[in-house]
């Protein structure tokens, strides 16, 4: 991800390849958890009639507001009361020992702090909503795909990308039907 000087990211490869994949989801409601550039809110705002994305940065929430009217500063979806129909997350997936980067470190073995956004979020889907998420081969994606079936969901890879450096993977979590 590159880092410009008003302290927002701008979409790199991973945001691309995650709103290409994302571009044809329909739906009432959807939620961007972490929306960095808003790239991804502004994907689905074409085909959802109400998008909420969230972010702890606020020149993020700023940057997105331009174009998505409902920005919530927050940590996940921790903030929010409502269910959505489809949730997305391009998580910070870098392995990391210290959070120097929140847009990017997912702490340890990469999976630290997108398995708290996973269990956040798996509070706000709806019963037949689905959670879809960018991961990548440098963090240990198949714990999240444990704690996601654990969550009650049904779990698929849906996507992957080769890079030079790693493998970007878009996983798919269904609700499990009771």
């Amino acid at each position: 991800m590159q880092k410009e000087s008003s302290n927002y990211y701008v979409p790199a490869e991973d945001s691309i390849f995650f709103s290409d994949y994302l571009k044809n989801k329909t739906g009432k409601s959807a939620l961007d958890i972490g929306t960095g550039s808003g790239i991804l809110a502004d994907t689905l705002s074409k085909n959802f009639t109400l998008v909420v994305a969230t972010d702890i940065n606020i020149a993020a929430l700023v940057k997105t507001h331009a174009t998505i009217d409902n920005c919530i500063c927050c940590n996940a979806a921790d903030a929010l009361n409502t269910s959505f129909d489809l949730i997305v997350c391009n998580l910070p997936y870098l392995p990391s020992d210290k959070l120097f980067d929140p847009a990017v470190d997912g702490l340890h073995d990469g999976i630290e702090i997108p398995s708290m956004i996973i269990k956040s979020a798996s509070q706000r889907i709806e019963k037949s909503g689905k959670m879809v998420f960018l991961t990548s081969s440098l963090a240990k994606y198949d714990s999240l795909i444990q704690l996601s079936t654990s969550l009650g969901f049904d779990v698929k890879i849906a996507a992957k990308k080769k890079l030079f450096y790693e493998e970007l993977i878009v996983i798919e979590c269904t609700r499990n039907k009771p």
